[in-house]
């Protein structure tokens, strides 16, 4: 029924929103560029956009996922600046990049591979600190 696809598609929106606030509030957190409702619009935006595609075609073509790929291209991009000798936000790129690509996951309604996938990258963010201080001591 067509109140039983509003509400599966309601429900994946919240969804993203909650993935979103998972990765944002880590970003928000240590004060980068794109922080806490940056990516949680990025997130929600992907879900929405293929929510949209999957019903303008019926499922059978994803032109717009594809587009969706260069767009978050554009905005990661602007997330990236240099300063000095030294490039910032590539990381910070890379989760909105990250965000988008788990946004258009859950637009699919593949929630285990999203929540996993969020669950990388908060390990990324938060636990690899160490490593990757380490890797800087050579």
């Amino acid at each position: 029924m067509a109140s039983d696809l509003i509400q599966e598609d309601v429900t994946k929106l919240v969804i993203a929103l909650i993935a979103g606030s998972i990765i944002g509030a880590e970003r928000e957190y240590n004060n980068k560029n794109a922080g806490f409702r940056t990516v949680i619009l990025v997130t929600v935006g992907a879900t929405l956009f293929t929510i949209l595609s999957g019903l303008l075609t019926q499922g059978k073509d994803f032109h717009v996922a594809g587009n969706v790929v260069v767009g978050i291209g554009f905005l990661g991009a602007g997330a990236i600046f240099k300063e000095g000798n030294t490039v910032k936000g590539i990381t910070t790129a890379a989760t909105v990049w990250m965000s988008a690509a788990i946004g258009m996951t859950i637009g699919i309604g593949e929630y285990t591979i999203a929540f996993a996938s969020v669950f990388i990258v908060m390990l990324v963010l938060l636990g690899f600190i160490w490593l990757q201080g380490f890797i800087d001591q050579f």
